[in-house]
């Protein structure tokens, strides 16, 4: 059992950065795989990044391949999505989610936790 809370979210200008966090609890936490999601309104979940259980390997959709970075820090039960050149199109709710597998996966059916959501908007 995992529990997941997204925190960092805000309003960012176009061009800007921001770095959102997830905090895990749960024993079994530096087995699981993480990833980030994220849901604009009336529009579909669509993967954003996911990282590894150990950190060794990461995946990025194209669409933020380049600005985002993911990272995690297993002894602080916390998983890290770096975001720069931010875009208004990145405006969206982001989730983060854990997987009961170790690789690093990019469909929504793959995981198995997901946070509440932390909101992110890119306007000027």
């Amino acid at each position: 059992q995992v529990q997941l809370v997204e925190s960092g979210g805000g309003l960012v200008q176009p061009g800007g950065s921001l770095s959102v966090s997830c905090a895990a609890s749960g024993r079994t936490f530096s087995t699981y795989a993480m990833g980030w999601f994220r849901q604009a309104p009336g529009k579909e979940r669509e993967f954003v990044a996911a990282i590894s259980w150990t950190g060794g390997s990461t995946r990025y959709d194209d669409s933020v391949k380049g600005r985002f970075t993911n990272s995690r820090d297993n002894a602080k039960n916390t998983v890290y999505l770096q975001m720069n050149s931010l875009k208004p199109e990145d405006t969206a709710v982001y989730y983060c989610a854990a997987a009961r597998f170790g690789a690093a996966m990019t469909q929504r059916a793959q995981y198995m936790y997901w946070g509440q959501g932390t909101q992110v908007t890119v306007s000027s």
